[in-house]
């Protein structure tokens, strides 16, 4: 097989990993947590076997929707953060930039958090193996961006780690609250949250030769 044909057909199984996630994107969205394997391969029009040859099993499926879904908000946080306004209003913008994600499609985020919660069918899905590590991932890409542009003086790189995990931790167990309960609104829990922040934050110094924040 020379090297043009193995192009071709990565590229259309590319395309069709991409149909086939677009397809699971739709059963989520109307399904949240229930969504099975079953309606997924409907969606698609395929059958079931077919889908476990993409993704395994429901775990593989999971965990390549969790990295379709995690890429766009990170991409989002990052701009939100890189956005040309003061610090305080930045951080700001990056809290409601999360909790606006997780407000406009609820379902997506039930099913990457909580998927526990889904289908008989799917029993022994467990939520800490799958979701934790979005959870992790988003700590460590914060971590960074803090490294990248605050002087934290000695121990920077793992007060920046501290700081990236708690406040991920922070944002996804004050937004997971609120998205069930909605005990106030969006902007209000924004400033709340910016208010607990900002101390410390405001106090750093832009690191030298970074980016800034």
């Amino acid at each position: 097989m020379d090297t043009t044909q193995r192009t071709d057909q990565q590229r259309s199984a590319d395309r069709r990993r991409r149909e086939l996630l677009e397809a699971a994107d739709r059963v989520v969205l109307r399904d949240g947590p229930g969504a099975s394997m079953n309606a997924i391969a409907a969606e698609a029009g395929i059958t079931k076997p077919i889908l476990y040859r993409h993704f395994g099993d429901k775990g593989g499926l999971y965990a390549a929707l969790a990295k379709r879904h995690t890429d766009a908000l990170l991409d989002s946080l990052r701009a939100a953060l890189d956005a040309p306004a003061d610090r305080r209003e930045r951080v700001e913008a990056t809290l409601d930039t999360y909790l606006s994600a997780i407000e406009a499609r609820p379902q997506v985020y039930r099913f990457l958090m909580h998927p526990a919660e889904g289908s008989p069918g799917d029993q022994g899905f467990d939520v800490g193996k799958h979701s934790a590590p979005l959870l992790r991932r988003m700590g460590e890409e914060l971590a960074q961006v803090i490294e990248d542009r605050l002087d934290l003086g000695p121990g920077s790189q793992q007060l920046a780690r501290v700081w990236g995990h708690g406040i991920v931790g922070m944002m996804h167990a004050a937004g997971d609250w609120w998205l069930g309960q909605r005990p106030c609104s969006r902007a209000e829990l924004v400033r709340s949250l910016a208010d607990l922040l900002w101390g410390r934050l405001a106090a750093a110094g832009d690191k030298v030769g970074g980016p800034g924040f």
